[in-house]
């Protein structure tokens, strides 16, 4: 009779020993989510430091240079690595955004974001951004700049004129031609973006067939380098259908296109590399003007 009134207690005892166990066990793991979620965000917190990236400017701030009536490249050198993009737009809600483009990829130091779809003589504002490898953030302040109206006189070598790349020596990294470094890059009428050989050197050719014949009589060329100051074409020459060779011309440097006047008819042109500094030898830009026939 009394071992069977104390069955009951001992029972309901085990009972409430397991009840507070299992309550304190649940609170703990609780305590333990939510301090794991703070210290989370302590540290993403200071990760995410958001730094004027004027101060890690090696040259000047960043600047939106070889405009054209449909694209603009961003330029800016970092005193440390960095990874780069560029948000843009026709007001400052931007809606556009860019990404720094390098053959090495990943963050460094010399960045060229090319932005495309632009309207001529339009305003944009612009605003870079950086990522280290830290995680802080680096920002500039908003920017403006203005594309120029559209170009009358056509570019005959142009992609957009029915041009077309019928040879070429190689492409980077054996791609094709409309790859990231392809030979169709030359003739995309974008500062922004180099058709690149594998490693041609003197080499180096490319040769671009016309939509027709047509009398030309001047030719503009931009040779791509590297940042190492390699791969930079000092002359060439040019090569008709007809077998008419003109040149050699030469390349002052690579900051720019540089024109030649020539007098020619010709349906292709081909452009043979005469004197480089060597390594993946190519062009930012190819252009051909005159009327065709």
């Amino acid at each position: 009779m009394q071992q069977g009134a104390l069955e009951p207690m001992n029972r309901l005892d085990r009972y409430g020993r397991r009840q507070i166990a299992g309550t304190l066990a649940a609170f703990g793991a609780v305590l333990f989510v939510l301090w794991s979620a703070s210290a989370l965000a302590g540290s993403h917190k200071t990760g995410a430091v958001v730094v004027s990236i004027e101060g890690v400017s090696a040259d000047g701030p960043p600047r939106i240079a070889d405009i054209t009536a449909g694209d603009a490249v961003l330029r800016f050198r970092s005193s440390i690595p960095l990874a780069c993009s560029v948000v843009y737009g026709e007001t400052d809600a931007f809606g556009l955004i860019a990404t720094d483009t390098d053959m090495a990829g990943g963050a460094h130091g010399d960045h060229g974001a090319l932005m495309v779809g632009l309207k001529p003589d339009t305003e944009y504002h612009y605003r870079v951004q950086g990522t280290a490898a830290d995680g802080t953030l680096y920002m500039s302040r908003v920017r403006t700049f203005r594309t120029p109206p559209a170009v009358e006189n056509a570019n005959l070598a142009s992609l957009a004129a029915g041009a077309k790349v019928v040879a070429v020596s190689s492409n980077y990294g054996d791609g094709g031609n409309d790859s990231a470094f392809g030979a169709n890059k030359a003739l995309d009428g974008s500062g922004g973006t180099a058709w690149s050989s594998f490693d041609d050197g003197n080499g180096a050719y490319i040769e671009i067939a016309l939509a027709g014949p047509a009398r030309i009589e001047a030719v503009e060329v931009w040779t791509r380098t590297m940042a190492n100051g390699t791969a930079q074409i000092f002359s060439f020459t040019l090569t008709t259908d007809t077998g008419e060779v003109l040149g050699p011309f030469s390349l002052p440097d690579a900051s720019r296109a540089y024109r030649f006047e020539v007098d020619v008819v010709a349906r292709s042109l081909r452009l043979d590399v005469v004197e480089s500094n060597g390594g993946n030898t190519g062009l930012i830009e190819f252009a051909a003007y005159g009327t065709p026939l």
